[in-house]
């Protein structure tokens, strides 16, 4: 029988549960916005291997369902240039899909003008470009700063959606890796849209400080977008989670069995799915037992230890390495920066560019002021395992500049 667990980043799952609030409203955002109605985009958040990016998918599933455009990516760390790029590349292909070129109206031939005219401030000595003989549109999406010619394309692409009784949905993972402007830039395209009652919508996933990144990027982001936030699952949808696939293939668990299992997980998706599959590959027979679940737990916590965990520190620098390990020593709770300090012997802010260093990452977000937590559940418990001692780094001392004589 072939193994029912996905423990890799992002795969969907069998069965996806606990999730059906956050599901309903998406359903509500996009009919809502199809009748011609305003609601709230939304920015999902929570801490890695929650099932963000799952969850994600099953809205690009649901979108599709009901005959939305989707624009999807992962965010990264780029310049505004090939944000550009990636919007242009994405806009024009949702253009054509919503009708093709043969049948398009004045309005579709405008769309295409406006995204022509993003893509040509893009690179104006035409290195990039969107392969299309489409002619820009003079005065649309061509004045060089990104929140406004976003805003005209999304208008533009929006009106013509509407024209088709269709909608376009902006889907985006990893949404804190956008810099301040492209977020920016997003908000205030979305708001002008939701103003036209047109079928727009952003919605993006992300770790924690989203919220609070949002809302400096433009102040009215809070009353554009719901934040739900999404956590371990409760006992029963984790139970649930690791039974179901099993017993899709006939295999059941003993009750005790999956008590153990949902109390080393705690109840995270991710963690779930790797539990499970390292106890499919260990457990011999059906039901599966408590003791095969002690049996898989060995090479569960290797697997996390070596992919999940590991990748993340591995990006570290020794300092960085050293802030986490004084965090992990404190406990597994969000930490106030001078007691790591203090740990570090250390004063705050000499660590306080560590500390932006780690955020910056996406290894830690700050949940309140002056305190730092960890983004990946369990994190403080790897570190005290694959650094066992705290290794402090000397400061490097700058050098005197020598007099000139």
């Amino acid at each position: 029988m072939s193994n029912p667990y996905t423990p890799n980043a992002g795969a969907s799952p069998d069965i996806i549960v606990g999730r059906d609030e956050q599901t309903k409203a998406f359903r509500t955002l996009l009919r809502r916005l199809a009748r011609g109605r305003t609601h709230q985009s939304m920015i999902v958040t929570g801490l890695r291997g929650v099932g963000k990016t799952v969850l994600l998918n099953e809205f690009a599933e649901i979108a599709r369902a009901e005959r939305w455009e989707i624009l999807e990516f992962e965010a990264s760390k780029h310049d505004d240039t090939k944000f550009r790029q990636t919007m242009a590349s994405l806009l024009k292909a949702a253009l054509l899909r919503l009708s093709p070129r043969a049948r398009w109206t004045e309005r579709a031939k405008r769309a295409a003008s406006v995204i022509s005219s993003f893509a040509l401030s893009v690179d104006q000595q035409g290195t990039w470009s969107l392969a299309w003989d489409v002619e820009a549109a003079e005065g649309h999406a061509d004045h060089g700063d990104l929140g406004l010619d976003l805003t005209d394309v999304l208008v533009a692409v929006g009106e013509m959606a509407q024209e088709r009784e269709r909608g376009v949905a902006i889907l985006i993972d990893e949404v804190q890796f956008l810099s301040t402007r492209q977020l920016e830039a997003l908000i205030q395209g979305i708001h002008k849209t939701v103003q036209r009652r047109l079928p727009v919508t952003f919605v993006g996933a992300g770790l924690p400080q989203i919220a609070e990144l949002a809302g400096d990027a433009k102040s009215y982001a809070e009353r554009l977008f719901q934040f739900p936030k999404i956590d371990s699952l409760d006992d029963e949808d984790a139970r649930e989670a690791l039974t179901e696939p099993a017993a899709g293939e006939e295999v059941a668990y003993d009750s005790d069995a999956v008590d153990l299992a949902v109390e080393i997980t705690q109840g995270y998706p991710y963690f779930l799915q790797e539990l499970g599959y390292q106890v499919w590959e260990t457990a011999e027979k059906s039901p599966i037992t408590r003791v095969d679940v002690e049996s898989a737990r060995e090479g569960y916590e290797a697997k996390l230890d070596a992919s999940f965990f590991r990748v993340r520190l591995d990006r570290a620098t020794p300092l960085q390495t050293a802030y986490m390990r004084a965090m992990a020593e404190l406990g597994p709770n969000a930490q106030k920066a001078s007691e790591v300090a203090r740990v570090m012997n250390r004063e705050s802010t000499q660590l306080g560019p560590t500390r932006a260093e780690l955020i910056d990452m996406g290894l830690l977000y700050t949940p309140e002021h002056g305190f730092a937590a960890f983004t990946v559940p369990d994190f403080d418990k790897f570190m005290l395992r694959a650094v066992p001692t705290l290794v402090i780094p000397e400061v490097q001392k700058r050098r005197p500049k020598s007099k000139k004589s």
